[in-house]
């Protein structure tokens, strides 16, 4: 006996395979002109680590010439390199900033 509502059999395809997206690390690059209250604003400000953070990637970058800032979707990473260098410019300061693959 039929109750008036058809019979659906619902078929998903899960032959297809979702990867994470790649991730890169955004790195900061010691130079001699920018000065240290500069990097720790920045990393403050571009990529929202709390004080004792900045100043340990702080140092980082002060003492091996390079420091970690975080890992992100190369969209996100191109844009807080970007908004790094503008940052710099605009107050003077030849600090580099470059992403790299994570691993």
């Amino acid at each position: 006996m039929s109750t008036g509502t058809p019979e659906f059999q619902e078929h998903t395809d899960n032959s297809t395979d979702v990867s994470e997206p790649r991730r890169f690390r955004v790195l900061l690059h010691n130079d001699h002109f920018t000065t240290m209250e500069f990097v720790v604003e920045i990393l403050e400000s571009v990529f929202n680590k709390n004080a004792p953070e900045a100043t340990r990637i702080m140092l980082s970058v002060h003492k091996q010439g390079i420091g970690v800032c975080g890992v992100f979707t190369a969209e996100v990473a191109e844009t807080k390199v970007a908004i790094v260098h503008h940052l710099a410019r605009k107050r003077n300061f030849p600090l580099r900033c470059s992403m790299e693959e994570a691993t």
